[in-house]
C-alpha cells in the first residue's frame, strides 16, 4: 500500500457512539434502574445476576446497542476511511469519481485463408474463436481479406468481462468456433489483455482520495464549465471551444432560463476566466453568447375517443408538454432542433395523434442555440382509436 493510501486508512479511528460497548450499556442500564428505583421508592435495590429485572434490562441493551451500531455505521459512511459499497459509490460521486466497471479482455485475431483468392473473403462480426477450454473471443466488426491477400487481422473481444480472458499468449486462441468458407485457421497474434474486474472498494477509495489532484485551472473543457458556473450560478449551458489557433479558447454561455447572457455577464466572466489563478498561462480566453437559430412551433393534435372523459385534462397536459419541450429545446447550446422529442412528450401527455407542421429537424452547431419563435397549438378534436 503506497503512502497516499496509507494516509487515508491510517487516519485516527472515530466513533459516533463514543466507543460504547455492549457490556458498558448493560451495566449502565442496571445502574440507572437501581438509581431511579431509589429516587421513586426511597428504598435501595440491588439487582442480582439472576434477577428477572436484570435479565430484562440485558435484553433491552442488546436492541439498544444494535441501534447504536446502525448509527455508528451511518455516520462512518460519510468518511472515506470507512465507506464501502454503494455508500462509497455515492461518496466518490461527490468528487465526480465513479467505480470502474468490469471490462473484457481484447486481442487481435488473424484469420488465415486456405488459399489466396482473386476476390475478397469476408469475416462476419461476431465470429468466435476459443482456446478450447471455455474462453471465447469474438470479432467486433465485419472485416475482409482483400483479393490477393492470404490473411486478415481483426480486433476481437472476450465474451466474458473480467480478468479471465487475460494472459493468453500469442497463438493460444486457435480454435475457430464458427467455421467460415475459405478460412483455414485462426490464432491470436497479440497476447490477450485489458480485461478488468469490477473495481474494489480499496481502489475506489484511493482514486477518490487522489481526485483533487486532477483539479485544474480552466484548461480542460469541464474546468472552464466549472469556473463559469462558479462565477455566476445563473449561467446554465456552457460550451468551451478550442479555436484553430493554438493558445486560444472561446467560451459560449447561456443563462439557466435559456436566455442569452447580457454584455455585463459576458465581460465579467471573461475577466474572471482571464485571471491567472483560473486559466492556463498559455490560453487567451474570450466569452461570447451563442448564435441563435429560431424555430416556430405549429402542431395539431387529436385525442382518442376512448379518452373523451379525460379530454379536458389531456388538453392541459398537452399545453404543459409543449412548454416543457420549448424549455428543453432552448436551454442547451448545441442541441439539435428535434420534433421527435415534441411528439414523444405530446403522446405521453395523453394525445392520440400529434401532427407537427413545424419545426422540422435541424442540426445545430456547437456554438449555436435554438430559440422558439411563434407557437401555435390546435386541438383537432376526438377521433376513433
Amino acid at each position: 500500500m503506497d503512502n497516499l493510501l496509507k494516509s487515508v486508512f491510517d487516519l485516527p479511528d472515530v466513533s459516533f457512539i463514543e466507543n460504547d460497548t455492549l457490556d458498558a450499556m448493560m451495566q449502565r442500564l442496571v445502574a440507572n434502574y437501581e438509581k431511579r428505583y431509589k429516587e421513586v421508592t426511597g428504598k435501595a435495590v440491588s439487582l442480582g445476576a439472576a434477577d428477572p429485572n436484570r435479565v430484562q434490562l440485558y435484553a433491552i441493551a442488546l436492541d439498544l446497542f444494535q441501534i447504536e451500531q446502525y448509527v455508528d455505521r451511518a455516520g462512518k459512511q460519510d468518511l472515506l476511511k470507512y465507506s464501502y459499497g454503494e455508500f462509497l459509490d455515492s461518496l466518490a460521486g461527490n468528487r465526480r469519481v465513479t467505480r470502474q466497471q468490469a471490462t473484457a479482455a481484447r486481442t487481435t485475431l488473424r484469420f488465415t485463408l486456405s488459399a489466396v483468392r482473386d476476390y475478397a473473403i469476408g469475416i462476419p462480426a461476431g465470429t468466435r474463436a476459443t482456446n478450447g477450454d471455455g474462453v471465447y473471443f469474438l470479432t467486433e466488426e465485419y472485416a475482409e481479406a482483400p483479393a490477393g491477400a492470404g490473411f486478415v487481422d481483426v480486433d476481437a473481444i472476450c465474451t466474458k468481462v473480467g480478468i479471465e480472458g487475460n494472459n493468453f499468449l500469442k497463438g493460444q486462441i486457435n480454435v475457430l468456433v464458427d467455421p467460415l468458407p475459405y478460412v483455414e485457421s485462426v490464432e491470436n497474434i497479440t497476447d490477450t489483455s485489458d480485461g478488468t474486474d469490477l473495481e474494489d472498494d480499496t481502489s475506489l477509495a484511493e482514486r477518490t482520495y487522489l481526485a483533487p489532484s486532477g483539479y485544474s485551472t480552466a484548461g480542460p473543457q469541464d474546468a472552464y464549465t466549472y469556473w463559469a458556473k462558479t462565477y455566476n450560478t445563473d449561467i446554465g449551458s456552457v460550451r468551451p471551444v478550442s479555436l484553430q489557433e493554438a493558445g486560444k479558447a472561446e467560451v459560449y454561455i447561456l443563462m439557466r432560463d435559456g436566455t442569452l447572457p447580457g454584455q455585463e455577464v459576458i465581460e465579467g466572466l471573461q475577466e474572471f476566466l482571464r485571471d491567472r489563478e483560473v486559466r492556463p498561462m498559455t490560453d487567451f480566453v474570450t466569452v461570447s453568447a451563442p448564435g441563435v437559430r429560431t424555430y416556430d412551433l405549429e402542431l395539431t393534435y387529436y385525442i382518442g375517443r376512448s379518452d373523451k372523459a379525460q379530454a379536458t385534462a389531456i388538453q392541459g397536459r398537452v399545453a404543459e408538454a409543449v412548454a416543457a419541450y420549448n424549455r428543453w429545446q432552448t436551454m442547451e447550446i448545441g442541441r439539435d432542433i428535434n420534433p421527435s422529442e415534441l411528439v414523444r412528450r405530446i403522446r405521453e401527455a395523453g394525445a392520440k395523434r400529434p401532427i407537427v407542421a413545424s419545426p422540422e429537424y435541424a442540426p445545430i452547431g456547437d456554438t449555436e442555440v435554438a430559440q422558439v419563435g411563434t407557437v401555435k397549438v390546435s386541438y383537432g378534436g376526438l377521433e376513433d382509436d
